[in-house]
């Protein structure tokens, strides 16, 4: 059992739901909001990301500050500080899909930016390491396919890069005057196409349910999320097919960090490792 605060869900009213869990905006004092992960969330997932927030927050990196550890008695999570008025990219997107260029850029720019910062070995973990300690736990990849996919990121150039661990566009939410990161459980340090390859996957390999259910956008949309974000990232004459087909293989190592939160194998990602586990 965690050692968390125990707080009252009567203070505070429903603002909204990703995938891992819920958040609260509290009634009556707009400082603060919760984000409370689901029952079936591992506990070192939290403190994970508590951890991280904090680690993050120091480093300079827009998020907002992180809080205490909090339950209601069933669930476990956050209490951040509250940026008032803030909406994710996502939500923003879903409800003005013609501005996804405009947004798809911003998130670029906020890309380049997390990725030109530097990180301490000695302070954050290394996202190859992640990645196979998750892959170890993995009870959905063989034997043989698990050998195949940690040599071929043992083979992947290291870098001291900083890694937001889950970059989509519901983790980027605003204010308005100033963009914030939120959801840093998996940040850790390493190669940038980790970080690039979820980019990819949620712009055009989640399925239609999935991305209106959560992302609250068509895939239409999401698809040209991906071209202004190529576009705004890797230059205007970067070709998004040919980006799609280097990042294939790191859209498919995310299947290890979805199965290991949904507890179920999901084998039209793993398609994406089709060269990886050849």
């Amino acid at each position: 059992m965690l050692n968390a605060e125990l707080i009252s869900l009567d203070d505070y009213e429903y603002t909204g739901e990703g995938a891992n869990g819920a958040s609260y905006n509290h009634k009556s004092d707009p400082r603060y909001m919760l984000k409370l992960y689901n029952t079936t969330a591992p506990t070192n997932i939290i403190t994970s990301e508590l951890d991280c927030a904090q680690k993050v927050f120091d480093l300079g990196i827009p998020t907002p500050k992180p809080g205490v550890l909090v339950t209601d008695g069933e669930r476990y999570g956050i209490r951040f500080e509250r940026i008032l008025g803030k909406k994710s990219f996502s939500r923003i997107i879903g409800d003005n899909p013609a501005e996804v260029d405009r947004y798809a850029r911003e998130f670029a720019q906020m890309c380049k930016l997390l990725h030109s910062t530097t990180c301490d070995p000695k302070v954050f973990d290394n996202v190859k390491d992640k990645y196979k300690a998750d892959l170890h736990e993995n009870p959905f990849f063989t034997a043989d396919e698990k050998q195949k996919i940690a040599t071929y990121i043992d083979s992947i150039p290291d870098a001291f890069t900083a890694i937001h661990g889950d970059l989509q566009f519901s983790n980027v939410i605003t204010d308005g005057a100033q963009n914030y990161f939120i959801d840093l459980g998996d940040f850790a340090y390493g190669n940038p196409q980790f970080d690039l390859g979820m980019v990819l996957l949620t712009s055009r390999y989640d399925s239609d349910e999935f991305v209106e259910e959560v992302f609250h956008m068509t895939n239409e949309t999401a698809n040209k999320f991906w071209l202004g974000f190529v576009a705004g990232y890797y230059g205007p004459n970067a070709d998004p097919d040919e980006i799609d087909r280097q990042l294939r293989p790191f859209a498919g190592l995310k299947t290890i960090i979805i199965e290991r939160n949904a507890g179920c194998p999901f084998p039209q990602f793993r398609a994406l490792m089709h060269d990886v586990l050849e």
